[in-house]
């Protein structure tokens, strides 16, 4: 074969590559109109969508505001009935905002993983020229020299073809390796929005929990209706017969998930015992153990072996071994939280629920204030102290509402707490929290009689 006929062969198959790279992306976005589609339309639709989220957020914050400014006004029948009235419409927003935002974000995966798939198919492109090139090259140099050389009317035509063609070897290969680089690039944009996928869903998920224990506070309501057919009279005489001794409040039990309930005084002097060494306020440590008791009741019936077998959970098997191993416990038999649909890691341990690693993290400081040691993440003492070291770390002592809730919400979230998606758990525990001082101030009117 001449070297002039391969450098025609050449100049063809460059330029056919040149010409499919630029229709790749071209066909990709064309394959929307394919299916019938106007890009425009989607485009709207996700704007459309966007927009109805905005809203939805502003009128939770909206209700947010009413529930807290009913919560200072005097308890009475209507008072409390219109709170529940706002948690529960408020609840319905949030499930429905974060539907929204899952759709948005399903639309945005969809869309990198056609970008790869244009990526995709240039590179098998970008891979046959080069191979392509590579065997005219190789060709080249089976022919002889002298042979090769004849063919040009100059030496120097001769070296500035295979200068040339050694130029164009690069430049494939230089495209070759930026589009790895961009699909690898993609590929991570895909892995965050999965990510951030999951982390809707499992929004999602927790606040259907919220909702249906603000439906079970709906039925209370409409019993107390009932039962006081509407009478403000009927209702405060209700309350006054409610109305706790020290004694009834003391025997009442606290209610943990992952090891036994404890009546509430128990529960009470373990949360002192915190804040005596941490600072965070009794009242707001419980609040949170019961938010988390609450949430692991629904998803915390799992086994180490299998909501801790994804290979991504390595560290946490490793350390859910270290830690029952230290404490002499069967891991088969410890519950742990479920491995939920929208993750790959369940395996958080006790009312505080902890995950294994983080508990390494805290146990020494368990153990210096509890005398436990190795101290036992399932144990509702060491537990309570743990969660109580880990909000003094978020910022939660003091007692400062504000503070108090944005430890709380770091307690769930990490560095993600400020996301508004997120805002439901901290009005929950909050709330509980005013629960629990109502009865701890109660306990305190009694003892100072």
């Amino acid at each position: 074969m001449g070297v002039k006929v391969w450098k025609y062969q050449m100049f063809f198959v460059l330029t056919f590559f040149a010409v499919t790279n630029s229709l790749v992306f071209f066909r990709a976005f064309s394959e929307v109109r394919a299916q019938g589609i106007d890009p425009s339309v989607v485009i709207q639709q996700r704007a459309n969508l966007q927009a109805e989220l905005s809203n939805l957020e502003s009128q939770i914050r909206g209700f947010q505001k009413l529930i807290e400014t009913t919560e200072n006004q005097a308890q009475s029948l209507g008072r409390d009935i219109a709170l529940l009235d706002a948690q529960i419409k408020k609840a319905k927003l949030e499930i429905k905002a974060r539907t929204i935002a899952i759709q948005n974000l399903q639309g945005a995966i969809n869309d990198r993983s056609k970008h790869i798939g244009a990526l995709d198919e240039k590179m098998d492109r970008e891979r046959e020229s080069i191979a392509e090139l590579m065997r005219r090259i190789y060709e080249i140099d089976q022919t002889p020299l002298i042979q090769a050389m004849l063919a040009y009317n100059s030496l120097s035509d001769y070296f500035f073809e295979t200068d040339s063609a050694d130029a164009l070897q690069e430049a494939v290969q230089d495209s070759f390796n930026q589009l790895r680089q961009d699909r690898s690039e993609t590929e991570q944009e895909k892995n965050d929005l999965e990510d951030r996928k999951a982390e809707e869903a499992q929004l999602k998920a927790l606040q259907e929990i919220e909702q249906k224990r603000i439906q079970q506070a709906e039925a209370q309501k409409q019993q107390i209706l009932t039962v006081t057919k509407g009478q403000e009279k009927a209702y405060q005489k209700l309350l006054a017969d409610k109305a706790k001794s020290a004694a009834t409040i003391r025997s009442q039990l606290f209610i943990l998930n992952g090891s036994p309930s404890i009546p509430f005084e128990r529960a009470l002097e373990y949360a002192q015992l915190a804040e005596k060494n941490t600072g965070i306020r009794p009242a707001f440590l419980l609040g949170i153990i019961t938010e988390e008791s609450n949430l692991g009741q629904n998803v915390g019936t799992g086994n180490w072996s299998l909501d801790l077998a994804d290979a991504r959970c390595a560290k946490q098997r490793t350390a859910f071994m270290q830690i029952t191993s230290a404490l002499g416990l069967n891991p088969d038999l410890m519950p742990v939280s479920k491995k939920a649909w929208y993750g790959y890691c369940g395996g958080a341990m006790g009312p505080a629920q902890f995950i294994p690693t983080t508990w390494l993290l805290y146990q020494n400081g368990v153990a210096q204030i509890t005398a436990n040691n190795p101290p036992n993440p399932w144990d509702p003492k060491d537990a309570l102290i743990a969660s109580a070291l880990l909000l003094r770390d978020n910022g939660g002592a003091g007692g400062n509402a504000a503070g108090e809730r944005k430890a709380a919400l770091k307690y769930l979230a990490g560095s993600n707490w400020a996301k508004p998606a997120y805002s439901f758990y901290g009005d929950d525990v909050m709330a509980i929290a005013q629960k629990y001082q109502d009865q701890i101030n109660l306990l305190r009117e009694y003892a100072s009689r």
